[in-house]
């Protein structure tokens, strides 16, 4: 997708928003991003429980979320996502979306936070009312948030807030364990010819497709955020 400049003047006042909202000092890092994050009522998880890429399957979990584990250690990321689209004209064909990917996790020197796959990701897409009903495809796109940080909940707990490459803030994420669960951190099923993939280890010159979930942003526009994001 081509940034015309009207998005991203558009993305850039969205952000320079989000800036003056945050202020990254130690009270908003109350620990470290490493562990098992999810949202709502944290019923959705990265791990095993509702992923098989060796087959690019599912289980669904019993409610809609996104989850993410993160590893300081390593570098690596896993998430998974679960989301029904509503249909306001037709209220019987609502798009059902499970999403999967892992890979590099890499913390910019302005504060953003990338996250790079590698090439085994997928997605099942479910439609009633579509020509093709229930599909799985490639899921390969690099994420970019711009901003994150980590709060302390009196009651609940560290809470994980993340911001997209528009400013827009992901739902907040509770710290489910300081432990990482994750696949296997290495490719775990065969890659998709390069036809079909958008896998790229950097994000210099890269303008992927942005989708409902997708944050990915070319380098070129995150430079030319203020780098006095503190993490």
């Amino acid at each position: 997708m081509i940034v015309t400049p009207l998005a991203f003047l558009i993305y850039a006042s969205a952000s320079a928003l989000a800036q003056s909202q945050i202020v990254y000092d130690p009270a908003h890092n109350s620990t470290p991003i490493t562990g098992l994050w999810s949202s709502g009522s944290g019923n959705v998880t990265t791990g095993s429980t509702y992923v098989n890429p060796s087959n690019e399957s599912f289980t669904y979990p019993t409610n809609t979320g996104i989850s993410f584990s993160f590893d300081e250690t390593r570098m690596w990321y896993e998430v998974l996502r679960y989301r029904i689209n509503g249909n306001g004209s037709y209220p019987n064909c609502p798009t059902t979306v499970l999403n999967w990917a892992h890979g590099l996790l890499t913390f910019e020197p302005n504060g953003s936070l990338v996250l790079s796959p590698v090439g085994d990701g997928y997605q099942r897409i479910e439609d009633p009312c579509a020509a093709r009903s229930d599909f799985t495809e490639t899921y390969n796109d690099t994420e970019l948030y711009i901003q994150w940080q980590i709060i302390t909940d009196p009651v609940l707990g560290p809470e994980l807030d993340l911001y997209q490459f528009d400013g827009t803030p992901v739902a907040p994420l509770r710290l489910l364990s300081t432990t990482p669960n994750m696949l296997p951190t290495q490719v775990l099923r065969n890659p998709p010819t390069p036809s079909t993939t958008v896998l790229k280890r950097s994000t210099t010159n890269f303008a992927p497709p942005i989708h409902w979930w997708n944050v990915a942003a070319t380098t070129t526009i995150g430079a030319m955020l203020a780098s006095a994001f503190l993490v």
